[in-house]
């Protein structure tokens, strides 16, 4: 049992450390994810379509919101599990939520990389990531299998 938990360990800080080192060579560090964060989501309160949903949301918790998210894309880039929420129920029954609405994120997300001066390769890691998420929480929040029963699909 002893050596089991230390090989799951010394597992765990491999990952870590072969994340932080490819990070590096993006140049991504903790200061980087929280001028990403900072800058996306002012970025998001400024937006005409994704602002009054956020707000009406986030409203009087944004400091709270901020720290979540710098943890989350923090675990998602260094692998720390810094992050313990759940992304899905944090997005159901949000007032405004449509899947169209998902696609201007992902826009304002890459726009923002651009503003902060990311590099090419973590550019393109960071919008790998954000379409992944995208498409798990539209997938989640937004699709009904019975609409792809091909017996449904003749009798309309």
């Amino acid at each position: 049992m002893t050596t089991d938990l230390v090989g799951r360990a010394a597992h765990r800080a491999e990952i870590t450390a072969r994340a932080a080192s490819e990070m590096a060579a993006m140049g991504v560090d903790a200061g980087f994810i929280d001028l990403m964060v900072e800058t996306f989501y002012g970025n998001i309160r400024q937006h005409a379509d994704l602002g009054p949903v956020f707000e009406a949301r986030l409203a009087g918790r944004w400091p709270e919101h901020m720290v979540k998210m710098k943890a989350f894309w923090s675990s998602v880039a260094f692998k720390t599990g810094a992050y313990g929420g759940k992304p899905v129920m944090a997005h159901r029954g949000v007032d405004g939520m449509a899947e169209g609405l998902f696609h201007q994120w992902l826009q304002l997300f890459s726009d923002t990389l651009v503003e902060i001066g990311a590099s090419e390769d973590a550019h393109g890691w960071f919008m790998t990531s954000a379409e992944r998420i995208a498409k798990s929480l539209v997938l989640s929040l937004f699709y009904n299998p019975a609409l792809d029963d091909p017996r449904r699909r003749g009798a309309t």
